[in-house]
């Protein structure tokens, strides 16, 4: 009876191992298509990847795009052609327990160089839909103080302005 039972278990975790692997690979799916849509200048297919209330997060501090806004900005780097082109070179995904939730990062190669993306993926009506993407400059840690100093004076003018909002 032990061992039936014992085996059954081993089963079952199996079983739950095999579908997070399914599920990372389809959310490692998601993304590349993501990503690939707007090297393609695919607005539908790339907006499509996105919940309705997706928020996407830019390199610049006030780049805090809402799904509607982000639209707007973008259409006309879609429309060209040409919005830009990010590719994957490492990428960790995390699936909550119920399966319904994950969150990743990833180091980008991009037309900035290296980059490194993070975010959240949930399920929609059974498919993965990108909820917040943070996209961010990787900055060795040896050029941190030159990155400070070019940046000093807008970022002064920014905080003085975001702290009179408050």
């Amino acid at each position: 009876m032990k061992v039936k039972a014992l085996s059954f278990v081993m089963l079952f975790l199996a079983l739950g191992a095999k579908g997070q692997t399914n599920e990372k690979e389809s959310i490692d799916q998601l993304l590349n298509t993501w990503h690939q849509a707007a090297s393609n200048a695919d607005f539908d297919a790339y907006f499509g990847k996105m919940t309705q209330d997706g928020v996407f997060i830019g390199t610049d501090a006030t780049e805090n795009w809402q799904n509607k806004a982000f639209k707007e900005f973008s259409k006309p780097y879609f429309d060209r052609g040409k919005a830009w082109s990010f590719t994957a070179v490492e990428r960790n995904i995390y699936i909550n327990e119920a399966g319904n939730f994950a969150w990743f990062d990833e180091l980008l190669d991009t037309q900035m160089k290296l980059c490194r993306g993070s975010g959240v993926v949930k399920k929609e009506n059974g498919q993965w839909k990108i909820a917040h993407y943070v996209l961010s400059i990787a900055v060795p840690n040896e050029n941190v103080a030159e990155l400070i100093q070019m940046k000093k004076e807008k970022d002064s003018l920014l905080l003085l302005e975001l702290k009179k909002e408050k």
